[in-house]
């Protein structure tokens, strides 16, 4: 079997699985649901292992499968190009979808959508698998919106919750906003280059660098700065930044799986992808990078606030995915795109690691998923603790774990750089480290350590409801909380591998060595952070080793260590200490609990606009302009006018021969003076 068809392959069996379950599972037995999914995406990530090989091995290739529209001059194409940033995603997405599928056996059993929640997460990755493969602008797009519809879906899968499909209507609505503007991006692409081909957009760039456009009149714009800007935009919705980033949150509505599913390795990290995948267009606007960083500067540290006040233990997680995200796409303006991505991968294994373990917690916990419920839970789930811990050091960046190598490097790499906003950013990704590191613990001290406060949350459920025990909402008096199956340990177990490892394994090729040659493009000359970064590593650092023991030794980990150290002091020691400062600092609390107001506002304004426009065009577009002046007003002229007309109906008949001798009169006389 040739690459080219293995490529295929790897795209069609997740969806041929998702579209088996979907049609035929409810007349298959319950298990073939998994079997085939499974099987699909499993068989999807072996053979894009085997493409991963053949890309470090030199293979690269840029082809069309066929031919879907052609308009003028311009083909509108079905491909895949396959090279090492390709290939690399390819197996992160399949890999994580494999344990999210295998997690959701333990996970869904009871759900009566079993069979159904399969088929979503197997066509996910099918989406996600079309969007990075993709040749072009246009299959891009299709996967692009592939993704937020699948996504939501899934967030939207228990639709019985009012809440559930509030959340799934949320992350549908601003994604399109973001997609409005990743759409007029592509457009202004095609009008100027005549292409959707990332090959020949790529090369039509450079000469486009200095073209200007008029959006305003009288007013011109860098072309590739209102194109690289726009592009962004979507990357925005995609990836949640600020201010497109509300329906993240939400979107924890949906079933644990789903979350880390879209959290860790596909939807949130498309937008990233998309923007590395663009940095020959990217490198020609400084003023397009800066703008990329400074919104990942805000997204990183404000996100971070956020999480330190989230009682609900997925919601913790949900905003440390913001944050991260904010990180990678600080990576991106500072033109370290292959810092990004190295993140986005090293943050896809711990992060899915995190989600699948708040998830265990979940289950142990008969579905109560307060963190103040929680705590001494090591003793009765060891598996998911010791996976749990893993997943916290390497997202607060310890050194020799894989977060470490990839955020340190992002926090190197924005300080060396010289773009506009860098100084900003520098510290929004330092003060993001104590944020980061606070939050993590608090949440690992509150559900692992500590005292057992499920029991007295348990015994007043039991005064207040008379022995009645809803299973979803708590333990009862007499329940421990308890380790879930094998096909909930294997997953943590197999992603904490990644999350201990990869970082080692990936910094010096991935970043300082030839795996993205020809792939990801930097103008070194006007853009030196990576330069000087590579040079540090090399002349300084020398290693992974060397990294992680200099590490030890710098900034961030001092940081790190410091808000470990506080929050084990605040809520293992003195937990009446968070409670003065929440209660002395209200304004501000009440700020963080309002979500800084953007879920407010756009209540008030974008939705309280959009009913008030409509409630003005129904009562004056519809009442009074359509019904009241058209079809009422022309009734009631029908009206007048018949009303003045049947006058002459007096039903005499000189009245009527006395109208005849007139009529003959006039028309004699109109006759004759023609004539």
């Amino acid at each position: 079997m040739t690459l080219p068809q293995i490529s295929l392959l790897i795209v069609l069996l997740p969806l041929i699985a998702a579209a088996v379950v979907g049609l035929f599972g409810r007349y298959l037995p319950r298990s073939s649901a998994h079997w085939l999914t499974i099987g699909g995406v499993g068989a999807a990530f072996v053979l894009s292992v085997i493409v991963f090989k053949a890309t470090l091995n030199g293979y690269t290739a840029n082809y069309n499968l066929y031919t879907w529209l052609t308009s003028g001059d311009i083909q509108f194409n079905v491909g895949f190009l396959i090279d090492n940033l390709t290939a690399m995603m390819m197996v992160v997405v399949t890999f994580v979808s494999m344990m999210v599928h295998i997690y959701t056996i333990g996970y869904m059993h009871e759900d009566s959508g079993y069979s159904r929640f399969f088929s979503y997460i197997s066509l996910f990755t099918f989406s996600m698998l079309m969007l990075v493969m993709s040749n072009n602008f246009m299959q891009l797009f299709f996967g692009w919106e592939a993704v937020g519809l699948v996504s939501y879906l899934l967030i939207g899968f228990w639709y019985t919750r009012p809440t559930a499909i509030y959340a799934n209507l949320k992350a549908f609505l601003v994604n399109r906003v973001g997609d409005f503007g990743f759409l007029l991006g592509i457009g202004m692409v095609l009008y100027y280059t005549g292409s959707l081909d990332y090959a020949a957009v790529f090369q039509a760039a450079p000469s486009l660098a200095d073209v200007q456009v008029a959006l305003i009149p009288n007013v011109s714009w860098s072309l590739m700065t209102v194109t690289c800007i726009l592009l962004f935009i979507g990357a925005m919705g995609k990836s949640a930044q600020v201010p497109l980033h509300v329906w993240l949150p939400d979107s924890m509505e949906g079933p644990t799986p789903i979350s880390a599913l879209i959290h860790a390795a596909t939807m949130v990290t498309a937008g990233i992808f998309m923007v590395a995948r663009m940095s020959p267009l990217f490198e020609l606007s400084t003023t397009a990078l800066s703008f990329v960083m400074i919104i990942g500067a805000i997204t990183a540290l404000f996100m971070g606030f956020l999480g330190i006040i989230q009682n609900d233990i997925k919601r913790v997680v949900a905003y440390s995915t913001l944050s991260q995200l904010g990180y990678m796409t600080v990576a991106l303006g500072a033109s370290a795109y292959s810092v990004a991505i190295f993140h986005l991968m090293t943050h896809a294994f711990f992060k899915a690691l995190l989600f699948l373990a708040a998830g265990s917690v979940i289950m142990g916990m008969h579905h109560d998923q307060d963190i103040r419920n929680m705590g001494n839970l090591k003793k009765y789930m060891p598996v998911t603790w010791i996976t749990s811990l893993i997943g916290s050091l390497a997202l607060i960046g310890t050194p020799f774990f894989a977060g470490f190598y990839s955020k340190d490097s992002i926090i190197e790499a924005v300080k060396f750089s010289n773009i506009t906003g860098s100084g900003f950013a520098y510290f929004a990704v330092l003060a993001g480290v104590f944020v980061t590191a606070f939050y993590s613990f608090r949440l690992y001290f509150l559900v692992f350590h500590g005292k057992e406060k499920w029991r007295h949350v348990s015994n007043a459920h039991d005064a207040h409801h008379d022995d009645e025990h809803d299973h979803h909402h708590g333990l009862s008096p007499t329940d421990d909380p308890h380790e879930p199956g094998w096909v909930v340990k294997l997953p943590l177990i197999l992603l904490a591998i990644p999350s201990l490892i990869i970082g080692y394994i990936a910094i010096e090729p991935m970043l300082f060595g030839n795996f993205f040659n020809g792939v990801i493009f930097v103008n070194n000359e006007a853009h030196p952070a990576m330069e000087t970064l590579s040079h540090h590593f090399h002349e300084v650092l020398h290693s992974p080793v060397g990294m992680a023991l200099h590490g030890l030794m710098t900034l961030p980990f001092v940081l790190a260590a410091s808000g470990v150290l506080l929050s084990w002091f605040f809520y293992m020691k003195r937990p009446d200490i968070p409670a003065a400062i929440q209660k002395k600092f209200s304004f501000i609390n009440q700020i963080l609990e309002n979500k800084y107001g953007f879920d407010a506002f756009n209540e008030r304004f974008f939705a309280g606009g959009a009913r008030l426009l409509g409630e003005k065009l129904w009562k004056i577009g519809d009442i009074q302009l359509i019904d009241g002046a058209i079809v009422n007003g022309t009734a009631r002229l029908i009206g007048r006018i018949s009303s003045k007309v049947r006058h002459l109906q007096s039903g005499l008949i000189y009245h009527y021969a006395f109208a005849m001798i007139i009529g003959v009169f006039l028309f004699l006389t109109f006759f004759i003076k023609i004539n």
